[in-house]
């Protein structure tokens, strides 16, 4: 078999991680988790040369110099990054990517991982990768369903049906779920079969694009139109911007993978997050023995389940207060109850709201 081309999903603000996390500085190239940021992390799961070629970066122009910075900390010199003209969903940008990937190689597979989650067992998930492959290149569209440890309304599920014969580790789709209300997610979760939805895909870019052109005629005729006019050689491809501004905004999910004729899925717990806020954070931290999660310069007196993040320069300390999120960075203070984390997007639309105030 060919080498993988890993394709990294690059888009996004992250804004339920502000202040830290902003539109002009994303999550994934923020040091959140673990060693460097998110990204450098993504980057390091397909580092192996003998298993992954050079990997393909899909991003806004904002972010291009966060992304080579990371690549050249990575010690990575042969990425090639597509620069998005615009956002349009996870679809049309994966469709640039396998155009890029399809020239080089029609038969070529891509490995689709967003760049802001993590994974604690890299080595679970890079064998999920392997027992995927024999199906992929048999036809199918892969997806990868993570263990649900516990109801979350916060994630799109998959349903498995039967596996594929000879192979039990790799079982057909039966269907995609959206979020779900909880008592749909506790249903699910208690008749087993149903995993969440990373939103990590391995596919041959030829058979990708062939559903793409069935299935939605003109995101593949835009996405071709905006990629023929570049050089897909070049370390930055720039998609022709009318063209792909043509493209409806979807996601794979639902331009792709509800619709396709063979679609299965790996079930795999590599201990995987998207941080989708501080609260993940304070599950994913070192805690200590009160529960409290303190990065940076943080005090914590007669205090419990905390999760306290000081910004350089900045000190944070609490006392008698239990299951608080305080984050400082720069001149910006949150103060939130941990199971209203999610509520921080509301911060980011008022203050976009009254940018002008």
């Amino acid at each position: 078999m060919s080498k993988i081309i890993p394709v990294i999903l690059s888009g996004g603000s992250g804004t339920r991680l502000w202040p830290v996390s902003t539109d002009a500085s994303p999550k994934q190239f923020q040091p959140l988790t673990g060693n460097g940021s998110m990204f450098l992390q993504t980057l390091g799961r397909t580092a192996d040369r003998a298993r992954f070629a050079a990997p393909l970066v899909v991003c806004g122009d904002a972010h291009v110099a966060y992304v080579e910075a990371d690549l050249a900390a990575a010690g990575i010199a042969d990425a090639r990054i597509i620069v998005e003209p615009a956002a349009r969903n996870t679809a049309p940008a994966i469709a640039l990517a396998a155009l890029a990937a399809r020239a080089d190689n029609p038969a070529t597979t891509i490995l689709v991982m967003p760049a802001d989650h993590v994974m604690t067992d890299v080595a679970a998930f890079l064998a999920a990768v392997e027992t995927a492959r024999p199906a992929v290149e048999a036809g199918a569209l892969a997806t990868f369903g993570i263990a649900a440890s516990h109801p979350e309304t916060g994630y799109g599920y998959i349903a498995a049906g039967d596996p594929l014969p000879g192979t039990p580790d790799v079982r057909r789709v039966r269907r995609f779920v959206e979020k779900p209300p909880r008592d749909q997610a506790e249903a699910m979760i208690a008749a087993g079969g149903h995993y969440w939805n990373a939103g990590i895909f391995l596919m041959r870019a030829d058979h990708f694009l062939a559903e793409l052109e069935r299935q939605q005629p003109a995101m593949a005729s835009s996405c071709s139109a905006a990629i023929e006019s570049t050089r897909v050689g070049d370390a930055r491809i720039h998609p022709d911007p009318d063209a792909f501004l043509v493209s409806p905004s979807s996601s794979i999910d639902y331009a792709v993978m509800e619709g396709a004729d063979q679609v299965v899925v790996v079930p795999v717990d590599p201990g995987w997050s998207d941080v989708g806020g501080w609260a993940a954070l304070h599950e994913l931290g070192d805690k200590d023995r009160h529960g409290n999660v303190r990065v940076g310069n943080a005090i914590a007196i007669d205090a419990m389940s905390n999760y306290l993040h000081a910004g350089k320069g900045k000190r944070v300390a609490v006392v008698g207060v239990s299951d608080l999120i305080v984050v400082t960075h720069g001149d910006d203070i949150l103060v939130i109850p941990r199971e209203r984390a999610q509520e921080v997007k509301s911060i980011v639309e008022y203050l976009a709201a009254n940018a002008s105030d």
